[in-house]
């Protein structure tokens, strides 16, 4: 990846916000901690807030905007690490209460879902990041794909890695790595 194109530095930025801080925030965090909710109800917990940022790129980009079974459908079946479906639409906040995260799991279905989300932006071409995409039956309207990776899944995953610091040092804990 040594030539600099947008794809590469779309890749890039995906390999920063996923692994350098979501991963390296998450490290040591127990199954107790993964669970604590703050006072409140209205913050997700660590472990759902994980899984949220995990489905996002499975199901909105893998398999809406690349029109693949997404991997929690198929080859992770039955093996996200999550006790109850990602809900798709509805209460989210209901539903991050509620569900129970093994995070051994959760942490493989990242790691596949991620290293298919690399393995797709690599097959792109600066072109294609102009593609228009019609995500209104998922409620983010007309967007381009490149718009798309940067301005919600990039953003997406970078908010809920701070969300997820803030509920760590809610605990006492440190939240980010450094």
């Amino acid at each position: 990846m040594s030539q600099q194109t947008a794809v590469n530095l779309i890749r890039a930025q995906f390999r920063a916000v996923h692994h350098n801080w979501l991963e390296a925030t998450l490290q040591g965090v127990t199954t107790e901690q993964a669970h604590w909710q703050p006072p409140g109800g209205r913050v997700a917990p660590i472990g759902a807030q994980y899984a949220h940022i995990i489905t996002a790129v499975d199901f909105l980009f893998l398999g809406f905007v690349r029109q693949q079974t997404p991997l929690a459908l198929s080859a992770f079946a039955g093996k996200t690490g999550m006790s109850l479906p990602y809900p798709l639409e509805g209460d989210w906040i209901a539903w991050a209460s509620s569900v129970q995260i093994d995070l051994a799991a959760l942490r493989r279905y990242a790691q596949a879902t991620f290293a298919a989300l690399d393995e797709q932006l690599a097959a792109l071409s600066d072109d294609d990041l102009a593609t228009a995409v019609d995500m209104t039956p998922v409620g983010l309207g007309q967007q381009t794909v490149g718009s798309f990776l940067t301005c919600l899944l990039v953003l997406n995953a970078a908010a809920h890695t701070g969300e997820i610091s803030v509920v760590k040092g809610l605990q006492g804990l440190q939240g980010y790595p450094f």
